[in-house]
């Protein structure tokens, strides 16, 4: 590889990484998940996230965001549907702080199956319209500034991105479960992960009216 495409893959990595970063309602549940240390469920959401964002990335570098916009009603149906649900699961996280239950080093996952939380993943990922608005409408733009070849490997820089991203967030999170034996660190975080859900969600609406 030459010393320009690697050059082009470090820049969609930058670009990339620095709007996935920003608390969001994904990040927050990986983040939540990885300090519960549910270990095979959580490797399947880091891959559900991080493939979700390849495969967003690609068609956005691949012209889909063209198609979008001139689709506007479908984008207002993803608004609404991801309103209710970020609202709704906000509320649950809030009732969870308003009862918080620590944990040992020993604590065995939460009691959500495997198929719950693949499909409120899923939900996190793509009935959020900002998902789309960052990774196909501007990631994808960016990219395509690149012209040529160089959009994809800028492309597979973003991508690499958010792998590194999301593998980061979930063990990296880890770290932190002997802090949340104490029932107060989870009343914190879930306070949190409520108060973003909730102003997601009102954003979303706020959109629609």
């Amino acid at each position: 590889m030459n010393a320009s495409l690697l050059q082009m893959m470090m820049l969609g990595f930058a670009a990339s990484l620095t709007l996935i970063v920003a608390i969001g309602a994904q990040n927050a549940y990986v983040l939540r998940l990885g300090v519960e240390g549910r270990g095979r469920i959580l490797v399947t959401v880091i891959l559900i996230c991080a493939f979700s964002d390849a495969i967003l990335i690609s068609a956005g570098v691949a012209g889909i965001g063209a198609v979008l916009e001139a689709a506007p009603a479908a984008v207002e149906v993803v608004r609404v549907l991801g309103a209710v649900f970020l609202v709704s699961y906000g509320v649950m996280a809030a009732r969870r702080a308003l009862n918080p239950q620590g944990m040992t080093v020993d604590d065995s996952p939460a009691n959500a199956s495997m198929k719950a939380i693949v499909l409120t993943t899923l939900a996190f990922t793509w009935l959020n319209p900002h998902v789309y608005l960052d990774t196909v409408m501007l990631i994808g733009s960016i990219a395509n500034q690149q012209g040529g070849d160089d959009r994809w490997w800028w492309a597979f820089g973003a991508i690499c991105a958010s792998f590194s991203w999301f593998f980061l967030l979930g063990y990296g999170a880890r770290m932190l479960k002997p802090l949340f034996a104490r029932p107060a660190a989870w009343r914190v975080l879930d306070g949190l992960i409520a108060a973003v859900m909730v102003s997601l969600g009102v954003g979303l609406i706020a959109g629609i009216a």
